[in-house]
């Protein structure tokens, strides 16, 4: 290899739940081997291709997307699509010449991934949910390390290359009880009073919020308080919801930029079932109530809520029972400490520091020096 600087190939987004670990991984890289040289590839129009260069880094897209599942004829124009990536994706790695190439999943990352292993590039796969699709399935036969942040996954991959890592998270959140006042501060809320933080994600949760919505009363009669993150596509609405209702205990916000403080705030949390949303939690060790949503492709939120489930590490409301159970069911978990210590304890134990600076060290070591 001579004296020339290590190239990494970083595939995959299409959601943050693939973006964000992309971007950790690389910036652990660059932590530990500070003249690495780094390639994102994703695909056009997804929001990695804003996103990476914001982070600092140089991306290339792919003219891919995924498929229909209707069987609509558009899924002609989305092989045409994917013909055009595999061959876009090897003259990029021609051109760049990588050591390695890491793939995070998104549309982008299976035609990267099959052209580097077509070309005897070592490859890396970082499997953030509990169930692996079909592509990383395929991918698994020749990369050399598989990362993943659930036990169990030798039902998918081969046993011998598989690396339990976690996932990359946003932020450690060390010392959340050292906020709390601040927290009680920042969101104006009641200290006498418990706390329910539901999470809706950036753009919101239309069944989470519909939860909320049909039951105002109940949480203002309730001896309780709610921070409420709707998302940005329906904040207005729900805020309008809220002044109409003239309710006082709940305390409505489209994003939340403090989620240390929404954190160190709550008694329960209410969430999505999001890989990286759940390694979070872990990190964060509060009492959980998952509702997997039901628009992701192969229920993989269902999958990820279930390994919390079967461990007894979070309580599961599916997304179609949830505008007549979620509120109820977290008002009741509110009262139960023993099962709220319970729940806290088990997630905890699920929990993975370091994933992003594990999973770094990992590519570097496949680099053929």
């Amino acid at each position: 290899m001579g004296n020339r600087n290590i190239r990494i190939i970083i595939s995959g987004g299409g959601t943050g739940g693939h973006l964000f670990p992309a971007i950790a991984i690389a910036n652990a890289l660059r932590r530990i081997e500070p003249d690495v040289k780094i390639l994102f590839v994703g695909a056009e129009g997804k929001m990695e291709m804003q996103k990476v260069p914001d982070a600092g880094y140089e991306i290339v897209g792919l003219p891919v997307s995924g498929l229909v599942r209707s069987g609509s004829i558009r899924n002609i124009s989305v092989a045409f699509r994917l013909f055009r990536s595999m061959i876009r994706a090897g003259q990029i790695i021609k051109k760049f010449d990588p050591d390695v190439v890491a793939g995070v999943g998104g549309y982008a990352s299976g035609p990267v991934l099959k052209q580097a292993q077509q070309r005897h590039i070592p490859t890396l796969i970082q499997e953030q949910n509990s169930y692996a699709g079909v592509t990383n399935k395929l991918l698994a036969r020749r990369a050399v390390r598989i990362c993943v942040a659930y036990e169990g996954m030798e039902k998918y991959f081969p046993k011998e290359k598989i690396m339990l890592t976690g996932n990359p998270v946003r932020q450690v959140y060390d010392n959340l009880a050292s906020l709390r006042g601040e927290a009680l501060r920042y969101f104006n809320l009641d200290p006498e009073m418990p706390v329910i933080l539901l999470l809706g994600g950036s753009l919101g949760a239309g069944t989470l919020n519909d939860s909320v919505c049909g039951s105002m009363d109940l949480i203002e009669t309730s001896g309780k308080q709610m921070i409420w993150q709707t998302g940005s596509h329906y904040y207005d609405r729900m805020r309008d919801a809220a002044e109409a209702r003239g309710v006082t205990r709940i305390r409505v916000n489209g994003f939340i930029s403090r989620m240390e403080l929404a954190y160190a705030a709550a008694d329960v949390i209410i969430s999505r079932a999001g890989a990286g949303t759940i390694s979070e939690l872990a990190l964060v060790g509060k009492p959980v109530i998952l509702v997997p949503s039901p628009n992701v492709a192969e229920d993989h939120q269902t999958h990820n809520a279930m390994a919390l489930v079967n461990r007894e590490a979070a309580l599961l409301v599916r997304d179609a029972d949830a505008r007549d159970k979620l509120v109820e069911t977290a008002l009741e978990l509110v009262d139960d400490s023993t099962r709220r210590n319970s729940l806290s304890e088990n997630i905890r134990k699920m929990a993975i520091r370091d994933a992003d600076e594990v999973i770094a060290r990992e590519v570097l070591k496949m680099v053929k020096r």
